[in-house]
């Protein structure tokens, strides 16, 4: 185990980090517009639509057929 602490952690410490450099160096070679920080956009909550707040949407409606099922369900426990 004491050779993983001397040799190995070590090497893969000095690997992430050379390519972590070499990421953030290769930023000089490319072209003037892509290296820009992204724009940021504003968003409308409201006019905002995604598939995943219509699914979370369309699971917290309750019908009459759904909550006349939960209520007999509780009503059977005794809660």
């Amino acid at each position: 185990m004491t050779w993983f602490r001397q040799y190995i952690a070590p090497f893969l410490i000095v690997l992430v980090f050379l390519v972590a450099l070499l990421a953030v160096s290769s930023r000089i070679f490319l072209p003037n517009d892509m290296a820009a920080p992204a724009p940021i956009e504003e968003v409308d909550a409201v006019s905002w639509d995604s598939p995943t707040a219509n699914a979370l949407a369309s699971l917290l409606t309750v019908d009459e057929q759904t909550f006349s099922r939960s209520v007999y369900l509780f009503a059977s426990t005794g809660v």
